[in-house]
């Protein structure tokens, strides 16, 4: 079996200075026994295993996939792919769910499709007569295309008019786009990865992106092994293989990440790192930043954080004196309960120093997902589509208009609804229609006994579309088989705005569908139209409605009016803005340091970071911000559960190198099952001899709602702090353990965060299932038993 990229993860170095081009270094996989010249045709595609986004081709023999290669001339990747994206692919090869399912005599049998849709719509339509929009929710992924985005999109608020629509991008990258609205007055990430090419520091914040974003480390590490390496400053309570790299690493506790901030914006106040003209031609509230930060010493913040006071003053020095530097922020700040004000802070330092719209000196707010940006650009989430402001009446006039709908159809009288209101709603039964696509809560969501109960109960009617049988779709009243990766056509925007185009190589099994289709009959089904009767949506196939979309990105910041399939096959990735303006597309935003700040540009008029509350267009105004950016903060206040008697040691979760989501793909592919075949929890070494607790041990890990049981590994996780993996579910599944809380202002969840207690059950039968390549790798080279 090839398999060498499991070990050899980041692949062959190609080492580069700064300002020089990436080197190519093409990566690829055949299925065993394959040849290039047994290939028929390759077919231009991009990864959607991770958010990085990667160009690729797939290989294709006798209308079945047969292995993947990278694009060489693709701006993402250069032609290398990560493990999940070599392998990941085989995945989709079997135990797909090829018919639709009914549920009948409390179990779920296989049907066809005209039988399953119309118990759908007859549920829908009913539901809809008697009790209105507000009965139904829509619950989404971050790895559907642009297309079916918007497709739901238009379904959900132009056609049946219900505010109810997220995805679990809430769980992954709610925070990045909340945070560049408090900043910037809109979404769109500022830089690009060629920053990468030419900084001299980088700063990674809760950003493990070694395992979780492969190529773009492999990125790092080509400059990292450079004659002129960049200084590289990590914050993780792990010692990943990012901190065993870096210059400075602070492995703060979980749960404190706005009081190392806090204490990194003060030391650059007060010791003059702060480039006063741009701040004070381009920015608005720096008196009220400098107030709220004046008391955040290092010291201050070295007691909260556990890190030495000289480490924080250290990582302040090394960001004052970068002249190109690179910030990226990620699930270890977003899955917090301050999380949009760390991350507005991560925007601040930026903005202090003039460090944005110019190479090497940039901002990436990392999405989870791979298609999480087009959740958000086109409303299919806690948005209206092209980044438009539910609160401007324009702007709810204007797509209006474009879908030749009442205005008073589309949701504007209150926010969107988040994804975590959304599933109260549904216990309540105030939502009696949850249409599930793509995604797995029953693994993924906090309290995951809870989450169970709400999907099995008769409250709530719920149709699941997935390729997989899962946790979850054992749950559903229908269940709907979807086509995937490689069997359908649409476009997905990755975290630094490159737009891929994504060719079907192979038809669906079975009777698979595309969720593009699905939707299509389902308001055809219910007999959604415009206020002329057309049908609602109009469109057809992918390209139609990718043409629509562009419609609806006129005048907005999120441009994709310039971009086609045609062009996008012959040149493979570009960044939007792409229009007129821009008719290549754009590689950082703000370059002339004009914000969308304005009434008639923002995406929001911004949040209260500490409450949640909404600031009024009357205090927007009066802010008079214009075009500057908004150095907005918050206090730091400590978590909302810490450890106790009781539950001494702090729960973080997270991600291995070798699975995706809750691994409904990648346990089918050998290579990466293989590699991380089951649960496992990670302990430091002064913890585990305290608790007397040796490798690979069963222990049980037990919090407020709940227990599980696992082989310990004992890592270099920091003391006090418990590791767990989230991909794994049934009795194993980590989120049965994490709290049901969330960040005030972008609503995503508190996975970082849980009091814990742990014990030994019983000697294990070996080491635990733990990789040992990545950041759960062992204390020791060889793991210790008893």
């Amino acid at each position: 079996m090839n398999s060498e990229r499991i070990t050899d993860i980041w692949g062959d170095r190609t080492p580069h200075t700064a300002g020089s081009t990436w080197p190519v270094r093409v990566d690829q996989f055949l299925a065993d026994g394959m040849t290039e010249g047994d290939v028929q045709k390759w077919v231009r595609s991009a990864c959607l295993l991770c958010s990085n986004g990667c160009g690729l081709e797939i290989a294709v023999t006798d209308g079945r996939i047969v292995g993947v290669r990278g694009r060489a001339e693709d701006r993402v990747n250069h032609g290398r792919l990560g493990p999940k994206g070599l392998y990941g692919w085989q995945g989709e090869q079997h135990e797909r769910l090829t018919a639709p399912l009914i549920r009948a005599g409390g179990r779920l049998v296989e049907t066809d499709w005209d039988t399953a849709m119309s118990r759908v719509v007859e549920r829908s339509r009913e539901l809809l007569d008697t009790r209105g929009p507000l009965s139904h929710g829509f619950f989404t992924s971050g790895q559907l295309f642009t297309e079916e985005y918007y497709t739901l999109a238009m379904i959900g608020k132009g056609g049946i008019g219900t505010p109810h629509m997220d995805g679990n991008t809430r769980w992954c990258t709610a925070t990045a786009a909340a945070a560049f609205g408090e900043t910037f007055g809109c979404d769109g990430q500022p830089g690009s990865y060629t920053d990468i090419d030419h900084c001299d520091t980088i700063f990674l914040y809760g950003h493990n992106v070694a395992e979780t974003q492969t190529v773009l480390w492999a990125r790092m590490l080509d400059r990292l092994d450079a004659a002129d390496p960049p200084r590289l400053v990590c914050v993780d309570p792990r010692r990943t293989k990012v901190a065993a790299r870096a210059t400075l690493h602070l492995p703060i506790r979980n749960g404190t990440n706005l009081a190392l901030m806090n204490a990194l914006v003060h030391e650059l106040i007060a010791r003059g790192f702060v480039d006063t003209d741009y701040v004070q031609a381009h920015t608005i509230d720096f008196d009220r930043l400098e107030e709220l930060t004046r008391d955040a010493t290092p010291r201050w913040a070295a007691e909260i954080c556990g890190v030495p006071a000289a480490d924080i003053s250290a990582a302040a020095e090394i960001f004052g004196a970068g002249d190109r530097v690179v910030s990226t922020c990620s699930m270890g700040f977003y899955q917090s309960h301050q999380a949009t004000a760390a991350a507005c802070q991560v925007n601040n330092l930026h903005l202090l120093r003039g460090m944005l719209g110019r190479p090497g000196a940039g901002v990436l707010q990392m999405n989870g997902q791979p298609s999480a940006q087009n959740n958000r650009e086109v409303g299919c989430g806690p948005a209206l589509p092209g980044f438009r402001n539910w609160e401007n009446p324009e702007h709810v006039r204007e797509l209006a208009d474009l879908w030749n709908v009442d205005p008073i159809v589309i949701p504007h009288w209150a926010p969107p609804t988040d994804g975590m209101t959304m599933f109260r709603y549904a216990e309540q039964g105030s939502i009696g229609f949850l249409w599930i696509s793509g995604t797995n809560p029953m693994v993924s969501m906090p309290d995951t006994a809870r989450i169970r109960r709400i999907l099995e109960g008769e409250q709530c009617f719920v149709v699941v579309s997935d390729g997989y049988t899962t946790e979850t779709t054992e749950l559903a009243d229908v269940v709907l088989p979807a086509a995937l990766w490689g069997e359908k056509t649409g476009t997905a925007t990755n975290v630094d705005r490159t737009v891929h185009l994504f060719d079907q190589a192979v038809e669906p099994p079975g009777l698979a569908r595309s969720d593009l289709a699905i939707w299509l009959d389902y308001a055809h089904r219910l007999g959604l139209t415009d206020q002329d009767g057309a049908p609602l949506p109009a469109w057809r196939s992918p390209e139609e409605a990718f043409e629509e979309w562009k419609r609806c990105t006129v005048g907005r910041p999120v441009d994709y009016t310039g971009l086609t399939y045609e062009l996008l096959r012959e040149r493979g990735g570009i960044q939007w803005p792409c229009g007129e303006q821009a008719p290549d597309g754009t590689e950082r935003l703000y370059t002339d340091a004009v914000f969308p700040t304005t009434f008639d540009a923002c995406e929001t008029f911004g949040h209260d970071l500490a409450t949640g509350a909404g600031v009024t267009e009357t205090e927007f105004r009066a802010a008079g911000a214009n075009g500057r950016a908004i150095l907005r903060t918050a206090a730091y206040e400590s978590a909302y559960e810490v450890p106790d008697e009781d539950y001494p040691l702090r729960l973080t979760t997270g991600r291995t190198v070798y699975h995706w989501h809750t691994r409904t793909k990648t346990k089918r592919a050998p290579q990466l099952q293989q590699a991380a075949p089951a649960m496992w929890v990670e302990l430091s070494e002064p913890d585990a001899a305290r608790l007397d607790i040796a490798e690979g041990d069963i222990v049980r890990v037990t919090s407020r709602r709940g227990s599980i049981e696992a082989p310990a590994r004992i890592s270099h996780v920091r003391k006090g702090v418990v590791f767990a993996p989230w991909h794994y579910g049934g009795d194993t599944a980590a989120n049965t353990l994490t709290v049901s809380a969330w960040d005030p202002v972008s609503k995503q969840p508190e996975f970082k965060v849980a009091a814990v207690s742990v014990e030994r059950v019983r000697a294990g039968d070996g080491p635990a299932p733990a990789p040992v390549t990545t950041a759960s790798a062992p204390v020791h080279d060889t793991p210790v038993r008893r």
